[in-house]
């Protein structure tokens, strides 16, 4: 039975392995520059922008199970401080490693595979979940627009980095009540004093 596939050699993720030949010890490198999918990030804290380019730098080895795909994944990023939520962007270098399978191996009963295991298909690989997983892990997990940066404040919302003395007056709740009996004492005292006196 003839499985067609499911890949688009056009697709900006997909390689075609064909110069390999199946011949293990062989070796092709692949140089392109790709249009980044979309949601390629971390929950909108920090991420590449959709169609920003995303640079590869890839090493394709023929290997007995399949091919073996390495190489350097390059993109700039951009998201917010998780501090003061200022925008802050930068440049993210992802390391990639992925082996596939070739199909008459993922197929074989007597041999060992994993349900996850990528696969070439129509001497074709898809890059693209690999690519995902490499750059969300290298991505930083809570990004600042600098080390020390000293965040918000908690009342107010005010930078701390535009202010550093920026403080609000506050009482401690457990003090609040004898708070307000001294001041219920001090006004009845003042009250006292201000009266008139009799004279005998």
């Amino acid at each position: 039975m003839i499985t067609l596939s499911t890949l688009d050699p056009r697709a900006p993720f997909v390689l075609v392995t064909h110069e390999l030949g199946r011949r293990p010890g062989s070796t092709q490198r692949v140089t392109r520059t790709v249009p980044a999918p979309g949601d390629l990030g971390l929950g909108g804290v920090v991420g590449v922008p959709e169609r920003a380019d995303v640079e590869l730098n890839l090493r394709l080895d023929a290997v007995m199970e399949g091919v073996l795909v390495s190489g350097t994944v390059r993109a700039r990023f951009e998201g917010e401080c998780v501090r003061c939520l200022d925008s802050i962007g930068g440049e993210v270098v992802a390391e990639i490693q992925e082996l596939y399978v070739y199909p008459e191996r993922a197929d074989d009963p007597d041999t060992e595979t994993d349900d996850d295991e990528m696969r070439v298909e129509d001497d074709m690989v898809d890059l693209e979940q690999p690519i995902r997983d490499a750059v969300v892990l290298a991505l930083p997990q809570s990004p600042t627009c600098r080390p020390d940066c000293p965040g918000l404040c908690p009342v107010c919302g005010a930078r701390f980095a535009d202010d550093p003395d920026h403080a609000h007056e506050s009482t401690d709740p457990r003090w609040a009540a004898l708070a307000g009996l001294l001041a219920d004492e001090t006004k009845e005292s003042g009250s006292t004093r201000a009266g008139p006196t009799e004279e005998n």
